[in-house]
């Protein structure tokens, strides 16, 4: 089963119908309301997502800072 895409504009962007928010996998700050940030069910959730077809990952540098951004690159590395 893949992610449903849409053309996103006209300059050629494909992007899925839907994002994989990242905020829970990284915590906010020293907060961790969904509980603690599992960093390898983290990683397996965003390959799942690339399998699938997503390409939209949502972060801010307000979960971290930066945080995300590192998970994501750790992910991309395996």
């Amino acid at each position: 089963m893949a992610i449903k895409q849409l053309a996103l504009g006209s300059q050629g962007l494909v992007v899925p119908v839907i994002g994989l928010g990242c905020m829970g996998m990284t915590g906010f700050e020293e907060g961790h309301m969904y509980g603690p940030a599992d960093e390898q069910e983290a990683i397996a959730t965003i390959h799942r997502s690339l399998e699938l077809g997503g390409n939209f990952l949502d972060t801010a540098d307000l979960y971290g800072p930066l945080k995300n951004e590192q998970l994501i690159a750790k992910a991309n590395h395996r």
